[in-house]
């Protein structure tokens, strides 16, 4: 017995040759939902940049994870196929992008936007990363509707028998990670920003970030079927959980160290 995959078409607005896929959609609510959020914390204590500025600020971040993203995917999971066909590489359209390689194109953003503007580095990650859960719930909703990244094979009573997964009935792990890397890390960042220490140690929330996602994302990889291409790299390990260990030591280290 298995629950049936709710089939919804993964083009959300299609007018002739025009179509709009929920995956991009995901992609704006983030942006947007990420936008309203920052400016209100940017309006409160967490105030740091002018409103025209934090606009401004947008546009960085949003290439740094469109680029990023893309990039990262390129490098961690297909550096094969794309050596070979470097022109697909700029095809957006087709899809593919890493979380990993996102969060470093934002990164970058974060650094060269504070050093041109005069702000703290810390401050500015600390905002950022408060809003960051909202963009990725809505990215692992578009992975469910699209029916990919799906779980591993399971005889649990809300396990789903995937359109591009066999007929085995499987985790509904992007609904795992939604959970873990949108919900409760959205709260969990709230309420830690709230705190003294965050206010008086530049770089904890970004740490609290970091280590946050990290432990999120190896809980999900425990649940979620590794990409086919790559399978398991060392013993029970995966690419993702790969890339996340070392978040996992760097949000460690910024929670730890001592504020100049």
């Amino acid at each position: 017995m298995a629950l049936a995959f709710p089939a919804i078409d993964p083009i959300a607005i299609e007018i002739g040759p025009f179509a709009i896929r929920w995956y991009a959609l995901a992609y704006i609510a983030g942006i947007l939902g990420g936008w309203r959020y920052a400016s209100a914390l940017n309006a409160g204590a967490w105030r740091i940049l002018d409103k025209e500025k934090l606009d401004d600020f947008v546009v960085w971040v949003t290439m740094g994870v469109i680029l990023g993203g893309r990039l990262g995917y390129v490098l961690f999971y297909k550096p094969g196929y794309y050596l070979g066909e470097p022109l697909e590489a700029l095809m957006l359209w087709r899809g593919g992008m890493s979380f990993h390689g996102g969060a470093a194109g934002v990164i970058v953003a974060i650094a060269a936007f504070a050093r041109k503007e005069g702000v703290s580095l810390f401050r500015l990650g600390d905002l950022v990363v408060q809003v960051v859960p909202i963009g990725l719930f809505f990215g692992r909703l578009a992975n469910f509707v699209n029916g990919e990244l799906f779980g591993r094979a399971s005889d649990v009573p809300w396990a789903m028998v995937f359109p591009y997964g066999g007929p085995e009935p499987r985790h509904p792990s992007q609904l795992y990670q939604a959970s873990l890397e949108g919900i409760c890390l959205f709260v969990a960042l709230a309420v830690i920003a709230r705190t003294r220490v965050a206010r008086e140690r530049p770089g904890f929330v970004s740490g609290a970030f970091l280590a946050g996602y990290g432990l999120a994302r190896v809980l999900g990889e425990l649940f979620r079927e590794p990409d086919a291409h790559l399978g398991f790299l060392f013993g029970p390990l995966t690419m993702g959980m790969l890339l996340s260990l070392p978040m996992l030591a760097a949000g460690a280290w910024l929670m730890a160290r001592k504020p100049a």
